[in-house]
């Protein structure tokens, strides 16, 4: 089956010629080659196997271009993660700052507790 695709697109004086010149060493890989080439021209009878390479080239480019936008993206998080990390030790040591409303007993909310009249007593000295 491979040769008669072959030898419909190349004709059989041409692939014995070709053979001929080729050092025998050469010879199968030139026959998978040549098997490769006419069934890319049965595909694509205009371009063969320059279109497939031509496609591939595409996807290739198409490829570079996500990984360089992946990348990049990367890059971007760990410039914001870096920034993260060196902001982290400042909000640390903002902690230790005093704050006047940290220090106030909180209020109790127990069941009992009538809240509108909650710390009367704290704010009566406000008004009087």
């Amino acid at each position: 089956m491979k040769f008669i695709v072959v030898h419909k697109i190349f004709g059989a004086s041409n692939i014995i010629k070709l053979l001929q010149e080729l050092p025998t060493t050469q010879r199968a890989d030139a026959v998978q080659s040549l098997v490769y080439e006419a069934n890319a021209r049965m595909r694509d009878p205009i371009y063969g196997s320059a279109g497939v390479i031509s496609h591939l080239h595409d996807q290739m480019t198409k490829l570079q271009a996500q990984v360089a936008l992946a990348q990049a993206h990367i890059s971007n998080l760990q410039s914001q993660n870096a920034n993260l990390m060196t902001l982290i030790p400042k909000q640390q040591s903002l902690s230790d700052h005093y704050y006047p409303f940290q220090d106030s007993t909180p209020l109790s909310y127990d069941d009992d507790t009538d809240i509108w009249h909650l710390g009367e007593t704290t704010w009566e000295s406000f008004w009087s």
